[in-house]
């Protein structure tokens, strides 16, 4: 578990961010984040004053990464790229999180090292992560600037005839129905959002065609709203395209696979993130994944 306990003891009472200050070897605001998500307690009950005078013994939660022996894609200086399975969380959701690839990232490469863009859980693929602190904020302000290419792959249903762009805004449901925190929808007052598809491949025993897709803007979910607006769903889309009540079932995690394959055409959603371009420290980097996701969407498609 990536989320321990440790007991620690101050002796003589002094103030808790300067104890946490010597103790941790930590900069005064990450001694105070600290505190303020918590992760200090006493008597079981957590201290969130940062200048409150603590003494005697304390508990301190705090992240401690564990690989599973996931190895890099690429590793450069500033940077490393992994190619994260369908399944693996980006970040841990809670601290009951068993793993997560920022464990694989930080127990290989230091707690400095982080994850710099997200791809869904389900989705595989290429993910770009910073090995120092400049180095993340040099990568992020590249995505913030557009100035990442990313190319996915995704097995849609239908026949997909020709290149598409699509530009249709997305928005996040305002309402308060069970699927509020998961469901995008197409909208007038959403923000622009732009993707272009080119059919790669069709299978006529299927009617589920191979499209590549490149995002020119990064809205959560805008590949999968897209492709669902031009009536063509990813298949094993367990939210776009489905009914809203078999949607609550699979957020509630009370649909098996077997069903979610009948409705949706997979039991995992068929999105592969499978090319990076971009330039960094004025040398040009093109990173491809190393995954056949054809052949990997014949382990989840009866072809």
């Amino acid at each position: 578990m990536p989320f321990v306990k440790e007991t620690l003891h101050i002796i003589p009472k002094q103030r808790l961010f300067l104890f946490l200050i010597k103790e941790l070897g930590c900069p005064q605001k990450e001694a105070q984040r600290i505190i303020a998500k918590g992760r200090v307690l006493q008597n079981g009950i957590p201290i969130i004053k940062a200048s409150q005078e603590v003494e005697g013994e304390i508990e301190f939660i705090y992240f401690k990464p564990i690989s599973r022996g996931l190895k890099p894609l690429c590793v450069e200086e500033q940077f490393v790229v992994f190619d994260k399975p369908s399944g693996v969380l980006i970040h841990p959701q809670n601290r009951n999180t068993p793993y997560s690839l920022v464990d694989e990232l930080k127990a290989q490469f230091g707690m400095d090292a982080n994850i710099t863009h997200r791809i869904d859980q389900e989705t595989s693929g290429l993910v770009l992560c910073a090995r120092n602190k400049k180095s993340e904020r040099d990568i992020k302000m590249m995505f913030q600037e557009r100035d990442m290419q990313k190319t996915y792959l995704a097995m849609v249903h239908g026949k997909f005839e020709k290149e598409l762009t699509v530009e249709a805004p997305l928005l996040r449901r305002e309402d308060n129905s069970a699927i509020v925190r998961m469901v995008i929808k197409v909208d007038p007052q959403g923000k622009p959002s732009k993707t272009h598809f080119k059919p790669l491949k069709y299978f006529d025993d299927l009617n589920m065609t191979l499209v590549e897709c490149k995002p020119y803007t990064g809205r959560q979910h805008q590949i999968r709203v897209h492709l669902f607006h031009v009536k063509h769903p990813i298949v094993g889309d367990p939210i776009y395209g489905q009914k809203a009540e078999d949607i609550i079932k699979f957020l509630d995690k009370k649909i098996t696979p077997k069903e979610r394959e009948v409705l949706s055409g997979a039991s995992r959603l068929l999105l592969h993130a499978s090319e990076l371009c971009f330039t960094l420290y004025n040398r040009e980097y093109h990173i491809k994944s190393k995954e056949d996701f054809e052949n990997t969407v014949r382990n989840f498609v009866a072809m």
